[in-house]
């Protein structure tokens, strides 16, 4: 068949990588794609919110399935429009995004359904904002902005003057509402569970790297590499996870008339009481599926036309390498703040021939030469029998690749290499 991929990061090249290995696919059509995916897709000048462009398309083209890579597109309903065209497509529906679309609407939820997440606030003005600090939180305190923040929405604030300047950036900017939430004490782990609102089925664990600088210090940022599986998230937590989070969550969401069809990216915190839910995502993270995809070890295509299609009980668990991945984020000078973009990449390919695979992410082709577009430029994943042997995997990849404008973190999965 014929598989429309919407997105154009690193996410969407690890998904365009695995989606050409399947033998049902006949062509990949990616919109807008990058250089990177363009050796697996036909780019095409689509742009995801225009829905009616994205319709003609679809029926132009015989489409099958299309996957929807990122959340702007699906908070924003392009999901529900294709659905409602009979078109078989991979991620939520508008009111089911608002899992990621709005972190108050899922806090809400949680209480609902009596799922254990840290305790909450929503705030609507900085007036309010100041009450509750005042009479409910003590520091640290988590600031979040209600809606899609690409990941950089987030201030843990252990201080007056910290709290400020997170109440000043976002009410500011008109980011209101805002989450306030308690601090929680454990170590972040990320589980992903692929559900059609009815069935889940479990699809991997990471452990991502939010922070810009090494020892997790500096501002957040999207992702700076990740690693999977995570051996601090057991089998026993795993399952406290599915049965006291993300089950409840996918039947309170039937149960409400908003059944949630796709990936669930669940962030969890592992405290001493258990696995508490610190927020969903509605698709694969970034650079998650980076490491996800490389371990995966099935046909991508026939399990996403088994959950948009209903028939996720069908078909057996995914089966995934017992080799460990990891993935470091190259990012432009400047990231998470205003990145220097038009720099020159070299070595993508010396980079490849090492063993690593070169997801790109903000690339853009300038008449031969490939250059950076954004902040986030490229991730490459290396495999091994280990976390020690991934780790040197992906390195030996990131300094085959000449970046003058580029960075990274050198420690990425410090925290499990340390145990």
């Amino acid at each position: 068949m014929n598989v429309l991929l919407l997105g154009s990061g690193g996410r969407e090249h690890a998904l365009g990588w695995k989606l050409a290995q399947s033998a049902l696919l006949d062509t990949l059509y990616a919109a807008p794609g990058n250089p990177g995916i363009a050796a697996h897709a036909t780019l095409v000048g689509l742009d995801a919110t225009d829905h009616a462009a994205v319709l003609d398309f679809v029926a132009g083209h015989d489409v099958g399935l299309v996957v929807i890579g990122p959340e702007a597109p699906l908070v924003d309903g392009l999901g529900d429009a294709l659905r409602a065209a009979g078109v078989p497509v991979f991620g939520p529906n508008k009111a089911a995004a608002q899992l990621e679309g709005s972190k108050g609407f899922t806090k809400d939820l949680c209480r609902r359904a009596d799922i254990p997440t840290a305790g909450y606030v929503r705030v609507n003005s900085r007036t309010e904002a100041e009450a509750a600090l005042a009479t409910t939180f003590s520091y640290p305190l988590v600031i979040k902005a209600d809606g899609l923040a690409a990941g950089k929405g987030v201030v843990i604030a252990t201080s007056e003057a910290e709290a400020a300047a997170a109440f000043d950036a976002m009410f500011n900017s008109g980011d209101a509402p805002v989450v306030l939430e308690e601090f929680l004490d454990g170590e972040e782990a990320s589980l992903f569970v692929l559900t059609d609102g009815v069935t889940l089925m479990p699809f991997g664990s990471a452990q991502d790297h939010k922070r810009v600088g090494e020892g997790d210090t500096g501002p957040n940022t999207g992702g700076m590499g990740a690693y999977s599986p995570a051996p601090v998230l057991t089998a026993e937590l795993e399952r406290q996870a599915i049965e006291r989070i993300v089950a409840p969550t996918v039947k309170a969401m039937a149960d409400e008339g908003t059944p949630f069809s796709g990936v669930l990216y669940a962030g969890l915190m592992l405290t001493s009481a258990g696995p508490k839910l610190i927020e969903y995502n509605a698709r694969f993270g970034d650079p998650e599926c980076q490491v996800l995809m490389p371990r995966f070890e099935g046909d991508l295509i026939t399990l996403m036309l088994a959950v948009a299609k209903g028939r996720l009980a069908e078909i057996g668990a995914p089966a995934f390498t017992d080799a460990t991945a990891m993935t470091v984020v190259l990012a432009a000078a400047g990231y998470p703040g205003v990145p220097t973009t038009g720099g020159a990449i070299r070595g993508v390919a010396e980079a490849e021939a090492t063993g690593g695979i070169v997801f790109q992410a903000g690339t853009r082709q300038d008449g031969d030469d490939l250059v950076a577009a954004g902040g986030r430029v490229l991730a490459v994943t290396g495999l091994g029998s280990d976390l020690v042997s991934a780790r040197d995997a992906a390195y030996r990849g990131v300094d085959a690749i000449d970046f003058a404008d580029g960075f990274c973190r050198r420690d990425i999965g410090w925290r499990e290499l340390s145990r």
